[in-house]
């Protein structure tokens, strides 16, 4: 029948042209002078009216079933398909009603009662590996279709058909298969798999957001078996030594970043870089990145592992190459963090130990970290940070400068070797300066250089930071001559014993100006430690103030130079500053502090502008600009430190103190502004309370 009928339809047109030519003057103008239709449009209208409205059902189901065969795997005869619904096409005379309303409405429908029961077979029978390759073969198979028979119109709503009924149907009961689906392929790295199911399930109409939802619920399961992991090691390692803790720790935060750059690459090669699959490895990753381990925060972590990285005698020992690449993929993680002040508190904090105590291992690594966080947040981020590297590289020069000052004036010859780092306030953290009655070769040195620094500047003040510095001195025992590297505090201590034999604990205490917690520290790392560079009696090992102390005279070690530590370990070094502190705590007490600051800024800024504006706008906007100052972070706050000075090798401050952007909460808003009424910034409306005002 159909050859039948494409023969008929061939000798049809033929007819037709020729009777077109034939009476070519009377349809060129009598026909259009009284506009009837033309011989062309007569032929192929009595055809249809005479033949294919008899016959186009029986055609229509001839060719669907010829198609529904080859779907089976039957070898037809394209090329009379192609011709068959060439006559639907052509039968419209430029318009695909009769194509589309005759033959492929009831094709669309066939196809989707044929997919829908295999898929309802292959569901049931095949794994979720095997049901997308079949899914994607048919999908494949009907686009060739298309292009050799079935005209162009058709491809997209027949490839929706068979997507409907393929994925979009069963794509929940086929992602959740049990050994089989979406975690499944995860779990067992399956790529390939998963690339396919992105080229399937992106083809559906919101497809992506059940693969996604599962790819976040993954992510978010494994980092958060990596915290789990990791707080266990550290629980289990608390009666041992806490490097051990700390190296697990370590050990977190690079499996964090190993688990980062694997779901980074399924984002990119299997769900190319589609960013709803962007939005989930964030999402996910903020989960569990906001999770502290054993007691620390994660930004006190990152901050950790990065100086881990960059000091000397680190446990990474990692090539040039590798430490870049890993600051850059720590510089990623730190997008995720939410506390980006801490980390920024925690980093400054270790950058100024590696900087001043000379533990730094690559000054280049150190700026181009700088510059990666400057690049991901911002200039005002690292602005403090870039000052103190710049400091240092001045702070060289300086003791440059005082020597050749110094051998130029061989009359202000300090008497011994001095080296002073001076630092710029702003920058560096904060201490408290104790006013230690030094020894007056000590006072000679101090004043030396204060003379120099008055000929280079007379409009800045010098705050001398005893606690920080370090001096070689030369012990003369009875069996060897020795090197003792001690604190500023301790030779002070020891060179007492240059005029006295023997000294109470009350004695040393006044001579010296300092606390009774400084003094006990200082004497139990002197006579009570390792080194026992002083006798005390009676001979216990606590320090009472009733103690009397000597030299030990006899004392010796294997060494000839030795390194006196004291008692009490502060910022993971040891020497003797200030009472014990939580440094966590503090740390994020300023953070809370400088919070504060921000969001008051934030509320002062957006009233002094608008002066008149409602509660619940004040609040949105205030969200809004430090939600801005959090994504992008800009503006960190106060950061500083007292200009230093150290005695013979000198040594210096880890500490720090800073700030950056947070993303407030409602509660801390309403707080800021109840404050910023009573300090006479704002006031309520006296007819709405909802409402304030700006006073300026």
């Amino acid at each position: 029948m159909l050859r039948e009928l494409v023969k008929r339809w061939a000798n049809h047109k033929i007819m037709v042209r020729w009777l077109s030519r034939f009476f070519y003057y009377l349809d060129r103008y009598f026909i259009a002078r009284r506009s009837l239709p033309a011989l062309n449009e007569v032929g192929l209208t009595c055809f249809r009216d005479l033949v294919y409205r008899e016959v186009n059902g029986k055609v229509r189901d001839a060719v669907i079933s010829l198609v529904d065969q080859e779907r089976e795997g039957e070898q037809i005869d394209r090329a009379l398909l192609k011709n068959v619904l060439d006559i639907f096409v052509e039968i419209g005379m430029g318009q695909m009603n009769f194509y589309e309303n005759d033959f492929e409405a009831a094709m669309l429908e066939d196809t989707a009662a044929y997919y829908s029961r295999k898929a309802s077979n292959w569901i049931l029978e095949d794994s979720c590996p095997d049901y997308m390759l079949k899914s994607e073969e048919c999908l494949k198979r009907e686009k060739d279709r298309v292009s050799h028979y079935l005209h162009s119109s058709s491809e997209p709503k027949l490839l929706e058909k068979v997507q409907h009924e393929l994925l979009f149907i069963y794509a929940n009961q086929l992602l959740e298969k049990e050994h089989s689906g979406c975690h499944v392929l995860l779990r067992d790295d399956k790529v390939e798999d998963l690339s396919r199911m992105y080229r399937l399930f992106s083809k559906i109409n919101r497809g992506l957001d059940p693969v996604s939802n599962i790819f976040k619920q993954h992510v978010t399961a494994e980092g958060t078996a990596l915290v789990k992991q990791a707080e266990d090691a550290a629980s289990n390692k608390k009666a041992e030594k806490k490097d051990v803790v700390g190296l697990q720790e370590q050990i977190f935060v690079r499996k964090v970043i190993e688990l980062h750059d694997k779901y980074l690459a399924y984002v990119n090669n299997c769900f190319m870089n589609h960013t709803l699959f962007h939005k989930a490895l964030k999402e996910a990753f903020e989960v569990f990145c906001n999770k502290g381990v054993a007691g620390s925060s994660s930004a006190e972590l990152l901050a950790t592992f990065c100086d881990n990285i960059l000091k000397k005698g680190g446990s990474e020992k990692l090539s040039d190459e590798a430490i870049e690449e890993t600051l850059e993929k720590v510089v990623k993680l730190l997008a995720y963090i939410g506390d980006k002040d801490l980390f920024a508190e925690f980093y400054r904090k270790k950058l100024a130990r590696r900087l001043l105590f000379d533990k730094s291992a690559n000054d280049d690594h150190e700026r181009s970290i700088l510059t990666k966080l400057k690049q991901q947040c911002g200039g005002q981020f690292t602005s403090k940070m870039e000052g103190m590297v710049t400091d240092l590289t001045l702070a060289r020069e300086n003791q440059t400068n005082f020597e050749e000052y110094l051998s130029k004036n061989t009359n202000v010859n300090p008497g011994i070797d001095l080296a002073v780092t001076v630092l710029t306030t702003g920058f560096w953290p904060s201490y408290k300066s104790f006013d230690l009655n030094l020894p007056a070769e000590m006072v000679k040195c101090v004043e030396v250089f204060r003379e120099f620094y008055q000929t280079k500047t007379k409009h800045r003040k010098l705050t001398w930071i005893y606690s920080l510095g370090t001096c070689n001195i030369i012990g003369k025992f009875e069996p060897k001559t020795m090197e003792l590297i001690v604190t500023t505090y301790q030779a002070s201590a020891l060179l007492l014993f240059n005029a006295s034999d023997r000294l109470s604990y009350s004695e040393i205490l006044t001579q010296l100006n300092l606390t009774d917690d400084d003094v006990v520290r200082l004497l139990h790392s002197l006579s009570c430690a390792k080194y026992k560079i002083l006798n005390k009696e009676p001979n216990t090992k606590t320090i009472s103030p009733t103690d009397y102390f000597e030299l030990n005279s006899k004392f010796t070690d294997k060494m000839r130079r030795i390194k006196a530590r004291i008692c009490f370990r502060i910022f993971g070094l040891t020497f003797i500053p200030l009472p014990p502190v939580d440094e966590k705590k503090k740390v994020i007490e300023d953070v809370d502090k400088d919070r504060r600051y921000a969001i008051d800024a934030s509320i002062v800024r957006i009233m002094k502008s608008r002066k008149v504006l409602g509660h619940q706008q004040l609040v949105m906007e205030c969200v809004e600009q430090l939600g801005r100052m959090f994504k992008v972070i800009s503006s960190p706050f106060v950061v500083c430190t007292l200009q230093h000075n150290s005695f013979l090798n000198s040594a210096h401050s880890n500490d720090l103190h800073c700030n950056v952007d947070v993303q407030p909460d409602f509660k801390a808003i309403k707080k800021r502004m109840e404050d910023l009424i009573t300090r006479d910034y704002l006031e309520r409306d006296k007819d709405n309370p909802n409402m304030f005002r700006y006073l300026a």
